[in-house]
């Protein structure tokens, strides 16, 4: 698995060397220090399941998370916009993303029997089978990059 992480000292030292070229000060506030770590860990974290994720199953990250989210619900489907909520990307964003996730025959849109306005996207079988083959890659790669412990700020 590819596995790249930097810690909160490695973009410290980073800082560092830039700081006389670009006049960067550096802070060793515990605020700043944490966020350097949580920033370094959330990328590497995605960098990893990024290729992990769309080497072995032909997903991305978002494709994933909404799949993830579409599995965890016992009817298996989601209103766009708490689902747009929970995965934290705009409705536009989300909106071509179920189109591709459609095109592939992982999910459904339908509309919201009580009212016509409202659509609510739905995990199909082949959506359901995709998402348990990449829940073992998926928290692997977590397990293997992010810190056991988590952050403290």
């Amino acid at each position: 698995m590819l596995a790249r992480t930097l810690n909160a000292s490695a973009i410290s030292v980073v800082a560092t060397i830039w700081r006389p070229r670009y006049s960067v000060r550096v802070s060793l506030e515990p605020e700043v220090t944490a966020w350097r770590a949580i920033a370094a860990s959330h990328a590497a974290a995605w960098a990893a399941l990024e290729h992990e994720l769309g080497e072995r199953h032909g997903l991305g990250v978002s494709q994933f998370e909404v799949l993830d989210r579409l599995a965890e619900r016992e009817s298996g489907d989601f209103r766009v916009q708490e689902l747009a909520d929970a995965v934290h990307l705009s409705q536009s964003a989300l909106s071509r993303l179920i189109d591709r996730l459609e095109r592939g025959g992982l999910v459904l849109r339908c509309l919201c029997g009580e009212d016509r306005r409202g659509i609510y996207v739905q995990l199909t079988p082949a959506g359901r089978e995709r998402h348990a083959e990449a829940v073992p890659t998926h928290r692997g790669v977590l397990a293997s990059v992010l810190p056991a412990e988590p952050l403290a700020p």
